[in-house]
C-alpha cells in the first residue's frame, strides 16, 4: 500500500471486512482498494458530491417523524461498496431462509383455524403445548392479534416478505432481529446499486463482467411470491397491487420505485373500492381495476383509520374480501407474534421444533425481562449489556448499557424493575466495521446487513441485501432514522 492510497492511514483490525490488521488487504475487496485509490482523496470527494446529487434528482429519501411532523430526508449512501464473497452469501441465504420457514411455521401453529374454542383441550399452539416455547410469550405478546386468524386465505404463508438484520461478529454472522410485518429495504437496495453504477462506472462495469450478481432478480421473485399469495379461486395470473398510505409513510420513495419495477399499481385508502363479487378493486387512471394480492406496506394498526370513498374502513374492506376468497393480504396481519424482541429467544428452538433442523445462523444471548430468573441474572449486570423494547422497531428505545452514565444506569435500572415485562437484555455483539467515506476521508465505521426473503411455494433470499452503516466514529446505532447510512452491497459469483 503505498503512501498516497487512500487507505494509507487507514487502521485495519481483526474486526474489519476490508483491511486486516498488518494493513493488508483482503482479497475480495482488492478491485474496489485499487480503484479507490486510482481515484485518490480528491478523485473520491468528487464522486461523493457527484452521487448526491444523482441521488437528490431521483428523490432517494426516507422520512421520519419530528415532532409530529414528516420530514423527507436524503438517504445517505456511501460510494464504497461493501463486497460479501459467495460463501457467505450462501451461508447467510440458507440461514435466512431456515428461519423464515421456520416463523412461518410458528405463525401458522398460532393462528390455525381450529381449536379455538375456550372448552377446546388443544387451543394453545402445539409448541406452547410442548413445552417448546412459553404460554406468555404468545398471549402477551403485544404483537398477537387473535382476530388475524381470518386474515390469512387457505395455504398462504403468512410470512411472504422477510427482512433479517444481521451482524458479522468475531464468530461469524449473527442474527440481530426478525422483521416480518412490513420490511423496507428491498427498493433501497436498488437504488444503491442504480447510484454506485452511475458515480463509478469502469469499477462496476468490470464487476458486472466478472459476475457481480443482479440485485434487480429479487424484483421477479418478489412478484411470483406475492402471486403465489392469491386466494385459491383466482383464475389465470394474479392481478398484484401495492397498498401504501401514500406520501406520509416514511418509505413513500421505495413504494413507488417497487410498484414501478413490478409494473403494478400503487393503491392507496381513497383509490380502493368494493366489487360486486365481494372483492377489491383499484382506481387507476380512472378505471377500477379487480386485484387479487394486495402488498401491504403500512402498518396494521393503521388500517382501521383510513377510509374508503365509500366510507368503509380499509379493514373493514380488506378483511370481508379475504374472508369471500376473493383477495390477499401480503404480509398477513399478527406477525408481529412472531419478531417481538421475546419470541426472538425460541427461534433456534423453534427451527428444530417445526423443521427438524439445526440452526444455520447464530442468535444473540438473550434474557427476557418478565421471567423471574432471567431478571435475576440480568439486573445487576445492565452496565455490561444492551436493553431494548420487547414491541421496539428502528433503533428507538435502546439503551447500551457500556456507555450509560451512573445516573443514566440508576434510571435504566428503575425503569426496569417497575416494568420488566417490557424488556429484553442481550450480549452486546462485537460487529465488524467496513471501510466508509465521511468528510472525504476513509475510516471504519460498524454496519449490519438486512436480508430479504420471500415465500410462496418455495422459500428464497433475495439478491438484494441492504447494508445500513453508523456514520458517527463509535456509534453502534445504524438505523437511517438515527443517523446512519447506506451501502451498495456487492454479493460475488461463486
Amino acid at each position: 500500500m503505498t503512501a498516497a492510497s487512500v487507505f494509507a492511514r487507514y487502521p485495519g483490525s481483526v474486526r474489519d471486512e476490508a483491511v486486516a490488521a498488518d494493513g493488508s488487504v483482503h482479497p475480495p475487496f482488492g478491485p474496489v482498494a485499487a480503484a479507490l485509490d486510482q481515484l485518490g482523496g480528491v478523485g473520491l470527494t468528487s464522486v461523493v458530491g457527484a452521487m448526491a446529487q444523482e441521488r437528490r434528482v431521483r428523490g432517494v429519501v426516507f422520512g421520519a417523524y419530528v415532532d409530529g411532523r414528516l420530514q423527507e430526508r436524503p438517504f445517505p449512501l456511501c460510494p464504497v461498496p461493501r463486497v460479501l464473497p459467495a460463501a457467505d452469501w450462501a451461508h447467510l441465504a440458507r440461514g435466512v431462509e431456515q428461519r423464515h420457514r421456520a416463523l412461518n411455521a410458528f405463525l401458522a401453529d398460532v393462528y390455525r383455524p381450529g381449536g379455538r374454542r375456550r372448552t377446546d383441550d388443544d387451543r394453545l399452539p402445539e409448541v406452547v403445548r410442548a413445552g417448546v416455547v412459553p404460554e406468555w410469550v404468545v398471549t402477551a405478546s403485544p404483537g398477537h392479534r387473535p382476530a388475524a386468524v381470518g386474515w390469512a386465505v387457505p395455504g398462504q404463508q403468512r410470512i411472504t416478505v422477510s427482512g433479517l438484520d444481521l451482524l458479522r461478529g468475531p464468530d461469524g454472522w449473527v442474527v440481530l432481529e426478525d422483521n416480518l410485518r412490513v420490511p423496507s429495504g428491498i427498493g433501497y437496495a436498488l437504488a444503491n446499486r442504480d447510484s454506485g453504477r452511475a458515480a463509478l462506472p469502469d469499477l462496476y462495469a468490470a464487476a458486472e463482467a466478472a459476475g457481480l450478481v443482479d440485485p434487480t432478480e429479487a424484483v421477479a421473485l418478489l412478484r411470483a411470491a406475492l402471486a403465489d399469495a392469491a386466494p385459491p379461486g383466482c383464475a389465470g395470473n394474479p392481478q398484484l397491487g401495492l397498498l401504501t398510505d401514500g406520501r406520509d409513510n416514511t418509505a413513500w420513495f421505495e413504494h413507488r420505485l417497487l410498484a414501478e419495477a413490478m409494473g403494478v399499481p400503487v393503491a392507496t385508502p381513497h383509490t380502493l373500492w368494493p366489487t360486486p363479487s365481494g372483492g377489491v378493486a383499484v382506481q387507476v387512471d380512472g378505471a377500477r381495476v379487480p386485484v387479487d394480492v394486495l402488498y401491504r406496506r403500512f402498518d396494521e394498526a393503521d388500517l382501521a383509520g383510513h377510509l374508503t370513498p365509500t366510507g368503509i374502513p380499509v379493514d373493514v374492506l380488506l378483511g370481508e374480501a379475504v374472508r369471500a376468497g376473493q383477495l390477499a393480504v401480503a404480509n398477513v396481519p399478527g406477525n408481529g407474534v412472531a419478531d417481538d424482541k421475546a419470541t426472538y429467544r425460541y427461534v433456534p428452538e423453534m427451527i428444530d421444533f417445526y423443521l427438524g433442523e439445526q440452526p444455520v445462523l447464530a442468535t444473540v444471548p438473550t434474557w427476557l425481562l418478565a421471567d423471574a430468573g432471567d431478571l435475576a441474572e440480568a439486573r445487576d449486570r445492565l452496565d455490561e449489556l444492551v436493553v431494548k423494547p420487547v414491541d421496539g422497531y428502528g433503533g428507538q428505545g435502546v439503551v447500551f448499557g457500556p456507555q450509560c452514565s451512573a445516573a443514566e444506569l440508576a434510571e435504566l435500572q428503575a425503569e426496569v424493575l417497575a416494568t420488566p415485562h417490557r424488556f429484553v437484555a442481550q450480549e452486546p455483539v462485537d460487529f465488524s466495521t467496513v471501510p466508509t467515506v465521511v468528510d472525504g476521508l476513509v475510516v471504519p465505521r460498524r454496519a449490519d446487513l438486512r436480508v430479504f426473503a420471500v415465500a410462496g411455494t418455495t422459500t428464497r433470499a433475495l439478491p438484494a441485501p441492504l447494508t445500513r452503516v453508523a456514520l458517527e466514529e463509535g456509534s453502534l446505532l445504524v438505523n437511517s432514522s438515527q443517523g446512519g447510512g447506506s451501502k451498495d452491497t456487492w454479493v460475488l459469483p461463486g
